[in-house]
This record gives structure tokens, sequence and C-alpha cells, in this order.
């Protein structure tokens, strides 16, 4: 039963490979619009492939190529590709020039046609984490399911093509149980997942048929090309680490100097092309703002860790993660779990090193004399005749008094008729409540819950 399924594939799709060609007369130069998917499928190749095929139907293209050779990638980026491919009018070819894993591998079974060099590889199409851990089997089951019906789509074997994301799957044969499907060059033209081998472009063609043509390679100008390298996730997390950095080191040395102006840069130039390529909308970036507010206000209005702050945090991460998403609205039906989960990932890591770096160079900067004095370090001497308050806060030592905010665990406290700021020695103080000075240290006041 197995190999008259095979065979009827077989038949299917050598049919609508001759379909396919009957419309390339040899009489008629046909115009082919080549680009390349040769490196991680992320968002800018999402886009790179959106404007090709767009390219592509205005020049009225008779064939679009794709030059392949990736390891992966995310897999909403390829999910979208493959959509496009699917639904396109326009008949789409794929030279594999070495290797199609993962996400290249479900693009690669979606386009009409595939050649692969005698060296290259398809599959190995199991989704996983960034630690290259193999995810849940709910996330294995949605790319069994997509890799199935791409492959029914295009009159491939279907049980092959999960058997590229199941090690559990066996297929007399071709592969046994325990093991990820991984064809070669000549497997893959063996059975039916490739319509020739050639060791270039041009050679490509030749097995093809195709033999006059006009050939139009997707360039990109130069503002295409910076934006394709700001959405990339690694100069993402750069440009959150510099974010959070600025702040950090304006509030270190309050007034709007280098710091807050780096912190403004970084966060234009990882907004604007993402809202320049539709994945932040206007609220994602209007939450990141709300959230820096939050956190101003919570380091100079009411000082301590309290619902601002905790706010403030929440928003920062939400409008840093969401802009990286593809979502409508709040619609998040057409992105991957996963797309969500490494965008969070890739927000926290880099805001943690931001503030361990941050804190470790605020430290050398403002000891160091490299770049001059960044930090007051002269002092004031009591026999050149400077004083001080210092003995009337001393003189404060033991008084009772009450708490005139709440001390989480900074806030401010009534002693006599003054307020004076003060720091709770542990845990918060209620407003109200009463507090006794015990100490006085680097111009700030100690008290305890009486």
């Amino acid at each position: 039963m197995k190999k008259q399924t095979t065979k009827l594939y077989n038949l299917i799709s050598l049919t609508l490979l001759l379909l396919s060609l009957s419309g390339f007369s040899n009489d008629t130069t046909l115009l082919i619009y080549k680009f390349d998917i040769k490196e991680q499928i992320a968002p800018p190749v999402q886009k790179k492939a959106h404007d090709a095929f767009e390219e592509a139907r205005k020049l009225k293209a008779d064939l679009i190529l794709i030059h392949m050779n990736t390891y992966g990638g995310m897999l909403d980026a390829a999910d979208s590709i493959r959509t496009m491919i699917l639904k396109s009018d326009i008949p789409v070819y794929v030279f594999i020039d070495n290797n199609a894993a993962s996400a290249g591998a479900l693009i690669s079974i979606a386009c009409d046609s595939i050649y692969m060099t005698s060296g290259a590889n398809i599959g190995a199409a199991t989704v996983v984490d960034q630690s290259g851990k193999p995810l849940p089997d709910k996330y294995q089951s949605y790319m069994r399911s997509m890799m199935r019906s791409t492959a029914e789509s295009k009159g491939r074997d279907p049980d092959i093509a999960q058997a590229m994301v199941d090690p559990r799957i066996y297929i007399a044969g071709i592969i046994d149980t325990g093991q990820v499907l991984t064809f070669t060059a000549k497997e893959a033209l063996e059975f039916n997942f490739c319509e020739g081998i050639a060791e270039s472009v041009d050679e490509m063609l030749e097995v093809a048929k195709i033999t006059d043509y006009e050939m139009v390679v997707q360039e990109f100008s130069p503002i295409d090309k910076i934006i394709h390298m700001l959405i990339n996730p690694f100069v993402s997390g750069i440009l959150i680490m510099i974010i959070i950095g600025g702040i950090y080191f304006e509030l270190q040395s309050p007034g709007i100097g280098f710091p807050i102006a780096a912190s403004i840069v970084a966060a234009l130039l990882y907004f604007a092309p993402l809202y320049l390529e539709g994945l932040a909308e206007h609220w994602e970036i209007l939450l990141f703002m709300i959230g820096v507010v939050f956190i101003a206000i919570e380091i100079f209005v009411a000082p301590g860790f309290g619902v601002p702050g905790i706010l403030g945090i929440v928003f920062i991460l939400s409008g840093l993660t969401l802009s990286m998403t593809g979502n409508t609205g709040l619609d998040f039906s057409g992105v991957a779990v996963t797309t969500i989960v490494q965008a969070f990932f890739i927000v926290v890591i880099a805001m943690l090193f931001s503030i361990v770096f941050s804190i470790y160079f605020s430290k050398k900067l403002f000891t160091s004399t490299i770049f001059g004095h960044l930090a007051l370090d002269s002092v004031q001497k009591q026999e050149d005749g400077y004083t001080s308050s210092d003995k009337g806060y001393k003189a404060m030592l033991g008084l009772e008094g009450v708490a005139h905010t709440v001390l989480r665990p900074a806030g401010k406290v009534i002693i006599g008729d003054e307020i004076f700021d003060a720091t709770a020695e542990a845990g918060f103080i209620d407003k109200g409540s009463g507090v006794k000075v015990t100490r006085y240290q680097n111009a700030q006041l100690f008290v305890i819950k009486m």
C-alpha cells in the first residue's frame, strides 16, 4: 500500500511539473525574479521575501527563484514566507545551495520545484528552543501539520514531510524510529522531494529545461539595508542595552547629558524600523513611554520600590517585547508562542546585561580620571573653614516621630515640627506609624518602626 501511495504522489508531482514547464515555451524569453535566503530566517528575511513577491508581481515575472542556504530560524517568519509561496500565482522554484534545514525545509517544500546541489541537505525540522532542546509536543504537532499540509499541496509524500519533524515516525526503507529525517540530494530526488541536481543556478535552469530567460536579481536600497540590519534580533538586543544603560547612567548623574541622549537615539533606532516594518504599533511604543514615566515617578516623586516601579518595569518589558512580534492589536492568533517567548527573553537578557555592565562601568568611570573628574572629589576640610549640619542631625539619634509617608524603604518622617527624608532600617513602615531615629549616615536618617 505504501509503495502504491508513493507512486501516486510521484505521478501527481511529475504531472504538475510538466504542466508548469509546458507554459514556458522555448520561443518566449522568460522573466525570472531571483532573491536569496542565505541567513537565519527572521523578520528581516520575511520582509525581504514580501518585497520580492511584490516586485515580481509588478514586473510580471514568469518565475520566482529562491537561492537558499540556511539552517532555519523563527517559525512564524518561515510560516509567513510559506504562505506567500502557496498563494503566489507565479510559479516558485528553490535552489538549495547546501542547506535547507528546519524552517528552510518548510519553505522549500512549499515551492513548486526543488533543485539541490550534490552536497546539499533538506530536513531536520524539529522545533527547538534557543538552546537546541526540542520544545513540547504541542509545538511539534503544529509543525508536523504544516509540513504535511504543505507537502500534500505540492504532491509530495506527507509522511516523509512530517518525519522531518518527528523522530517517532517509521517509514520502511526510508527512516527508522528515533531519528529525525534529513535527505541528501540523491535521496530527495529518489523520493520526490527534489526535481533535479545541479551545481549552479545556470545549470539548475538547464536541468529545468529553461534556456531562454532574463533574470532580475533583488537589490536593496541603503535604507532597506539599514532597516534589515536594525531589526535583526541581535542588533535589537544591543539597542535595548543602550536604552536601559543610558537611563541608568543618567540617574547616576542627573541632568540632560550624553547618557540620556544615547538612550533616546537607541530607542528611536529600536522602534522606528519595527514600526516601518509593521511589527511595532502605536500602543506598544506608548506602553514603553508610560513605563519610563512610571520609573521616573518611582525615583523622583515617591522614592523606594512600590506600585509605580513595578508598573514601569512591566510596561517597559511589554512595550519592547510586543514591538518585536507581528501581532495586530490584541490579536495574537497569527503569532507563534515561541516568537513571543523568544522576544521576551531577548528583552530580559539584554536588560540584565545592561544593568550589570552599567553598574560595573559606572564604578570605573566615576572613580577614574581618564575622562576627567566625572564626580566631585574635592574635600572641604573643617580647618579650612568649612562646616556641616551633620552635628544637628546626629543630635537627633534616639528621637521619636511619625512616618509622614510610607517608607519602602525610603520616605519622609516628621520629627518635632519638621519633615525629614529617612530610610527604614528593615521592611516597610506604613504612613502614620511611630518611628525612632537609630543612626545618621551619608546625609540620611535611618529609622525603625516603634
